[in-house]
């Protein structure tokens, strides 16, 4: 009986044991094995591709969930992908550069080495009997990750590697690519080595040289000739701007012109500046012509809201939708093009409040990092062509809008005062595009004249404002 009782306890202590070990060590198999495609989600707004603009993981790096895997740039906004997975990166499915299609894999995350005790399982296969142990292959994967845990998201410094390509806005390699310019051999003097426009002309030039590491030779600029022609494709931003603005020209539009003076407008601008200027507001020490442009189009909308619709084509017979809120897009000349944020509810808002935002809109985008939050749900847009020069011009609307306004240069003219005396003025030109479709030019004639007189006489918004 004693026998009996030993040989089971040896069988629980051993046997039944090495049974446990083994399926442990198969389990610790399955779980390294456990590659998972990870897929660019869905962002909204009907994209379906975007530019892989950085990555900032590497194969064999090891990551954790909510680590930024890379950096992508739609046709509205860059956005930083997070892992939703912790593990070991197995493969990049795209280089910096390309175009990750939405719904297509981005990565290949081994989860295997990211799971709970997954350490212990290791530790335990290496015990286990040969046959389970050739079977496993823990201890290699183990010590690739313990060596990319150190060095996690950390870049290689092999150049050759896609993921090392050099970091830059979509217009600067948009401009190596125009200059027939390896962007690789430029060495970045932003921020964590980021190539910028003024490093890529001066590469041109013959101004600067970069090491090269893996032979550890120096490589002299060169200037790579352009003539001749060539097919450039067109970037996320500027693909954006296609599709927009082809809808757009389906819109029958019609114009509506008229000069502005601003000579009230620049008197309390300034006394307005020197308040701030001794205590600021929101963060806003100055103010430009701007804010005010935008408030007194909004109060101008609570007069004739049909200019703030939008036309709805969902259903079986064409509709106005009315909105009640005033999100005004603004027209911004960025490093990557063309972008149009939105200052949202601008109904409920102060002047400095606008400005705040139009502050906090225009320092995303000089960095590329709009969100697709910022760029969307407009109600009327602004342009204002007037920074760059130019008087009059012809605004297109976008398809969620039923007007823009166009703004061109001040300038100082001579003009009639009530007197009859010739006196200078400073006057800008307004120009208005609205769809035909839905309004017509009374309309928009008489919404015009009052945003024309709240910019003419700005006390008069004080009255309107809560």
């Amino acid at each position: 009986m004693l026998n009996q009782m030993a040989f089971r306890t040896a069988r629980v202590g051993g046997g039944l044991r090495t049974s446990f070990l083994q399926r442990r060590a198969l389990h610790a198999c399955h779980i390294a094995r456990a590659v998972i495609p990870f897929k660019l989600a869905d962002i909204g707004e009907g994209i379906k591709e975007c530019e892989v603009i950085q990555w900032f993981v590497e194969p064999g790096a090891r990551i954790n969930e909510f680590d930024q895997i890379c950096e992508v740039q739609s046709d509205k906004a860059s956005v930083e992908i997070t892992s939703r997975y912790t593990g070991v990166i197995k493969k990049l499915h795209y280089d910096a550069g390309d175009m990750a299609l939405v719904g297509k894999p981005l990565v290949d995350i081994d989860t295997g080495e990211g799971g709970e005790g997954a350490s212990e399982v290791a530790a335990e296969s290496s015990d286990a009997a040969p046959s389970t142990a050739a079977a496993t292959p823990a201890t290699p994967l183990t010590a690739s990750a313990s060596v990319a845990s150190s060095t996690a998201t950390t870049v290689s410094s092999d150049p050759s590697k896609a993921y090392q390509k050099a970091l830059a806005t979509p217009a600067v390699r948009r401009l190596t690519r125009e200059l027939g310019i390896d962007i690789a051999s430029i060495k970045g003097s932003g921020k964590g080595g980021r190539v910028m426009k003024e490093d890529v002309l001066s590469y041109q030039k013959g101004g600067s040289a970069v090491s090269d590491s893996a032979t550890g030779s120096v490589t002299a600029a060169t200037t790579t000739s352009t003539a001749g022609s060539r097919l450039v494709p067109l970037t996320p931003t500027q693909m954006g701007m296609f599709k927009t603005m082809t809808n757009s020209l389906s819109i029958p539009h019609f114009l509506y012109t008229d000069e502005v003076c601003l000579d009230k407008l620049m008197e309390l601008r300034a006394s307005v500046n020197s308040l701030l200027a001794k205590s600021p507001s929101n963060g806003v020490s100055k103010i430009s012509y701007m804010p005010f442009f935008i408030k007194a189009l909004s109060l101008a909308l609570k007069d004739y809201p049909m200019v703030n619709a939008k036309v709805d084509l969902s259903g079986d017979k064409p509709a106005v939708l009315m909105r009640d809120y005033h999100n005004i897009s603004i027209a911004m000349d960025t490093p990557n093009g063309l972008l149009v944020p939105t200052i949202k509810n601008v109904q409920d808002k102060t002047i400095v409040e606008i400005a705040a935002d139009l502050q906090r809109l225009q320092e995303l985008g000089m960095a590329g990092k709009l969100s697709r939050d910022d760029l969307t749900g407009g109600t009327i847009s602004i342009s204002n062509i007037g920074n760059v020069g130019g008087t009059y011009l012809s605004p297109v609307i976008v398809s969620e809008q039923v007007a823009i306004v166009g703004l061109g240069k001040a300038r100082k003219l001579p003009r009639y005062n009530s007197q009859g005396d010739i006196v200078p003025e400073q006057i800008i030109n307004a120009s208005w595009s609205g769809d035909h479709r839905v309004l017509d030019g009374m309309t928009m004639a008489l919404m015009a004249d009052k945003w024309k007189a709240y910019v003419v006489d700005p006390k008069a918004m004080l009255l309107q404002l809560r």
